[in-house]
């Protein structure tokens, strides 16, 4: 949810709604202002008015990696959007070119990414196995092509497609 604190427009980052002892009830909220990125933590009491400020979503495809910055194309049309590695967060290391993604935005400026629940990346660099070391659910460090390493069953090799969940940046299945 968006809404407009103090004349800036702010992403609800997260809501929490307290009602400590005796005292009157409040909400405490993180916010995180669309300006300046800068992130804060604010009560409102229970009789204030906040104003909501209407977010669209849009299906974007990762199209490449410029310098820092990530760059992203809408599949209908074509229009661009640059976004820092800041706003992506963990995110960064699940993106494949081509990928799709659902873009949050505010007034036209893109707040958020959803990334799918998991998603197909080729294996870099698997280390072999050794014979015989199978007894029980042994796992290796396997480097993917976005740069990150997970911990992957013995018989995954190098150049395979495997199957990563974008939520705990685990392991789940061959592709």
């Amino acid at each position: 949810m968006a809404i407009n604190y103090n004349g800036d427009i702010c992403v609800v980052l997260d809501s929490q709604h307290r009602t400590p002892g005796n005292l009157r009830a409040f909400v405490q909220a993180t916010l995180r202002s669309i300006r300046t990125g800068k992130s804060s933590d604010v009560r409102f009491s229970s009789t204030e008015r906040i104003e909501p400020v209407p977010m669209i979503t849009k299906k974007m495809e990762f199209s490449y990696k410029d310098g820092q910055d990530y760059v992203f194309t809408d599949p209908e049309s074509y229009e661009t959007v640059t976004i820092p590695p800041e706003l992506l967060g963990d995110g960064k290391n699940y993106l494949v070119e081509n990928g799709l993604v659902t873009m949050v935005f505010v007034e036209e400026k893109a707040v958020s990414i959803e990334l799918p629940p998991s998603v197909v990346l080729t294996v870099k660099d698997a280390p072999g196995g050794i014979r015989g070391d199978s007894a029980n659910n042994v796992q290796k460090a396997v480097k993917l092509e976005t740069g990150i390493t997970v911990q992957a069953p013995l018989f995954i090799k190098t150049g395979e497609k495997i199957k990563i969940d974008t939520r705990t940046g685990k392991y789940m299945e061959r592709a």
